[in-house]
């Protein structure tokens, strides 16, 4: 199977956990949207489901689609997320943000009694951090916060380039309004410190680093489909 059929099949075993009424968040990328359009031809069928989506991509093609919408502020508490990764580590910790979509991807995921995370195999690794990191930073004082970024990072051993992520030659905007940074750590031993030394960095929004919000993942390879629970 390609790529995009791997996608497919783990997007396809995530839907037999969505039951009829649940309050339901939509992730981002290429893999949250092939669950969308399996989730769109449920609902074409009689499923009832209430998406709250974590970017305007994704609420875009759900309005598309057919599949309805609320908002987290008109629903507050979410039954299950289903979102893709870029890298899954054993405990489940994962690296999230190459579609941009991170802190929204994070508020809705902590707004839900599950996550369940959908990928192929590629994105299962030993350890984070091959993935480059997306930081989310205020747009006003990003040369400072790249230099805070830097020092407390190398306080716990990680270095590497911080690069501003750009589009069509300009800085890429999230859907909040702010500026990524893709940090090139490589391999991070301890994702939780690294977590608390950006999180008190005030320029810093959020961080790309899901820890202990993904409750399963359902891995899709060449041999067929795997569920994983975290490993304690």
């Amino acid at each position: 199977m390609d790529a995009r059929q791997l996608k497919i099949e783990a997007a396809r075993v995530a839907l037999d956990h969505v039951a009829n009424g649940d309050r339901l968040g939509i992730g981002t990328g290429s893999t949250a949207e092939e669950f969308v359009r399996l989730l769109a031809q449920k609902v074409a069928t009689g499923l009832k489901v209430t998406g709250v989506p974590t970017s305007e991509r994704t609420a875009a093609l759900c309005t598309e689609l057919g599949v309805p919408l609320s908002t987290l502020d008109e629903t507050p508490e979410l039954d299950l997320t289903i979102d893709g990764a870029d890298e899954i580590d054993p405990a489940l910790s994962l690296i999230k943000g190459g579609g941009g979509a991170l802190l929204r991807e994070k508020i809705v995921a902590s707004a839900s009694a599950r996550m369940i995370v959908i990928a192929d195999r590629s994105k299962l690794v030993d350890a984070l951090g091959r993935f480059p990191l997306p930081i989310e930073v205020n747009r006003f004082g990003l040369r400072a916060t790249e230099i805070a970024i830097r020092a407390a990072s190398a306080k716990i051993g990680l270095s590497g380039p911080l690069d501003l992520r750009m589009t069509a030659g300009v800085p890429f905007v999230t859907d909040g309004g702010h500026f990524i940074l893709d940090a090139s750590f490589g391999r991070i031993p301890d994702p939780r410190a690294l977590s608390n030394v950006l999180h008190a960095i005030p320029g810093v929004v959020e961080h790309g680093l899901f820890i202990g919000l993904a409750s399963m993942a359902i891995i899709a390879g060449g041999d067929g489909v795997e569920t994983i629970k975290p490993a304690r």
